[in-house]
């Protein structure tokens, strides 16, 4: 009896580890299927992909799609364009992010849990109700197509939410560690950026591909302010490139989307234990 117990135990063991491994495949399958099928379609010309049914594997690849992007000096541009705002929009918010989160978490001043409620109802109006403003405002400042117009905007849509990870970052830090630093005469910027910074540098991680990611896919705002051909952005490129009255090239923006995927990916890849170190150290106040 003993031994058909034990047998009937591993037996349901195996059972549920095959269902949870088929479930989790399952899972893995549906969250990469857009990324394939992307980079199949861009190795396929646009008037095959308009068969039914969709060929999942087809049986021919072409790299013309890739060659066009990039020998064509416009698609380029849409790189630069996107790669220059994104780092400026990052250097940007952890320069103010950092400080000021910095000062949330450890001063004690007048209407700092005012302050600090105000900066994250900033963050629940959408981007389009000041949009309209944000036009004329650069307009009448001759901001309009310029790197850092559209730096400072993304930079400030990204900076209530980056201010609030940074100061849940250093409330992580005990406040025992300033004090030593200043025993050993340190002043206030030295412990910053020689005790504090490096002690929190997962979270800064997490908040720079915050910013970064945003600034990357941002639409609506580089629509607005970005308005010559050269100074558009890869999302502006994309849908304004391929996407014609009469037709659309869906090979060609199949593989210009992958090709301003595969930036992310990378980053995702390399900074990914940073990034959850850094949320998951936020999450929980020492």
């Amino acid at each position: 009896m003993k031994g058909g117990k034990n047998m009937s135990v591993r037996v349901s063991g195996v059972i549920g580890a095959v269902i949870r491994y088929a479930l989790l495949v399952s899972i893995v399958v549906v969250l990469l299927f857009p990324i394939y099928w992307m980079l199949v379609c861009s190795l396929m010309p646009s008037p095959y992909l308009s068969i039914l049914p969709p060929h999942f594997i087809p049986d021919f690849f072409t790299t013309e799609n890739y060659v066009r992007i990039f020998s064509d000096p416009t698609y380029l541009d849409y790189f630069k364009n996107s790669f220059i705002v994104s780092f400026g929009t990052m250097s940007l918010a952890l320069l103010i992010a950092i400080p000021a989160g910095y000062s949330f978490s450890r001063y004690t001043f007048p209407l700092k849990h005012v302050l600090q409620s105000l900066l994250m109802s900033v963050q629940m109006f959408p981007t389009v109700v000041i949009l309209i403003s944000l036009y004329v405002f650069y307009r009448n400042l001759n901001m309009l197509n310029t790197y850092h117009g559209l730096i400072l905007a993304d930079a400030t849509f990204t900076m209530p939410l980056s201010i609030m990870l940074s100061r849940s970052f250093f409330d992580t830090v005990p406040r025992s560690i300033d004090d030593a630093a200043r025993i050993d005469g340190a002043g206030r910027t030295r412990t910053i950026l020689q005790i504090a910074f490096p002690l929190v540098l997962p979270g800064v991680v997490a908040v720079s591909i915050y910013t970064f990611l945003n600034a990357w896919d941002s639409y609506t705002v580089p629509l607005i302010i970005m308005t010559e051909q050269s100074m558009k952005t890869l999302p502006i490129g994309i849908a304004e490139t391929f996407l014609g009255e009469y037709s659309h090239n869906y090979g060609g923006m199949m593989a210009f989307a992958f090709a301003g995927t595969l930036p992310i990916v990378l980053i995702f890849i390399f900074l990914q234990k940073y990034m959850i170190s850094g949320l998951t150290a936020g999450a929980v106040k020492g």
